[in-house]
């Protein structure tokens, strides 16, 4: 996977901040930027999945839908 080289611009108490989080956990700075970002995208996706549970909750209208699965897989047979 290439990389590319990017320079942000933080307050000062968040750069503190970072680079006492980094000597805590042995990593540098840019390791604790790339941990943050992806714990953000594992956040984002939490997100999104809840969301989208949220919104098709309770769109089955036609009763039990446990029932309507088992009757539909037994139809597949055994393959």
């Amino acid at each position: 996977m290439a990389s590319t080289r990017t320079l942000i611009t933080l307050p000062a108490e968040d750069k503190r901040w970072l680079i006492d989080y980094s000597r805590t956990h042995g990593i540098s700075l840019a390791e604790a930027v790339r941990r943050g970002i992806h714990n953000l995208k594992i956040s984002e996706r939490q997100n999104l999945y809840v969301s989208l549970i949220k919104r098709t909750g309770g769109i089955w209208q036609e009763g039990d839908g446990l029932k309507y699965q088992k009757k539909i897989r037994a139809e597949w047979g055994d393959e």
